[in-house]
């Protein structure tokens, strides 16, 4: 398969990371870092500029953001409160048969869900475990971002149907850092942004490995997906839906279409 098909190139490293949301090491200064992101339904251009950048060793899988917002803002401190109701920067992985979400703010607010499909839920199957037992995780049913119309109440839009949603998961070993380049909250105030780093070991991986490497070999390839949502106010109102940049555009204003996210190809320092 050639480079060109992959639309992130994630290299390797052997520097040790300190996640603090400090982007200024280093590490990162040397990473590649994305495009700018584009608006997730048009691919037209962003209001701020946005940047992911992605690396990755042995043991974890890292992630990092720089995020423009000269008002820098964030009022959410629960875990698993939902982010996107404010501004958040975004990670989808897709396992094939279901997807991770993570979701954080300014203030290294998190907010996790991880999604399995339907129609790969069986009894017996790989998903009959009990951090996944419907009832004792209290799980939901989900159709997508497109699920508020008549014809696609119950359902959502996407062709494979709903998801069995689990707000509970929790990824182990999950470490954040976030730091705000300005004063947070200060209306008053002009700011330059706020930078987030994320790490994730491969090990707490094994759900959406689906039957790949962990850590990955050398050319291997997932679909990932680095986005924000920007709360804006027009005219003293909130702007509804939330702006949504990304990496990759979708076509359509819907997040969770793990088939549009972009392909991150794993390769060599």
């Amino acid at each position: 398969m050639s480079i060109s098909s992959a639309d992130y190139l994630a290299y390797k490293t052997t520097d040790p990371i300190e996640i603090n949301g400090d982007l200024t090491k280093p590490v990162w200064t040397s990473a590649r870092k994305s495009k700018r992101f584009v608006d997730m339904a048009t691919g037209g251009p962003a209001l701020y500029n946005t940047r992911s950048a992605c690396l990755w060793d042995n043991k974890n899988l890292y992630v990092a953001f720089w995020v423009e917002e000269p008002f820098v803002s964030a009022d959410l401190t629960r875990r698993d409160d939902i982010i996107f109701r404010e501004n958040d920067v975004e990670i989808f992985i897709d396992g094939g048969d279901c997807y991770y979400e993570l979701e954080l703010n300014a203030l290294g607010t998190i907010y996790e869900m991880m999604f399995i499909w339907r129609d790969a839920y069986k009894r017996g199957g790989r998903f009959d475990a009990p951090e996944f037992d419907l009832i004792d995780q209290h799980a939901y049913s989900f159709g997508g971002d497109f699920d508020r119309q008549p014809e696609f109440f119950w359902d959502g839009i996407h062709p494979r149907g709903t998801r069995w949603a689990f707000r509970n998961y929790d990824m182990e070993g999950l470490r954040v850092g976030v730091q705000v380049q300005g004063k947070i909250n200060d209306p008053n105030h002009v700011d330059e942004g706020w930078t987030a780093e994320v790490a994730i070991p491969w090990k707490s991986l094994h759900w959406l490995a689906d039957g790949r490497s962990l850590p990955p070999q050398k050319g291997d390839e997932w679909k990932i997906f680095f986005g924000r949502f920007q709360k804006l106010m027009n005219a003293g109102q909130e702007v509804s839906p939330h702006p949504a940049w990304v990496l990759k555009p979708h076509g359509k204003y819907d997040t969770h279409q793990p088939e549009q996210f972009p392909v991150v190809r794993f390769v060599d320092g």
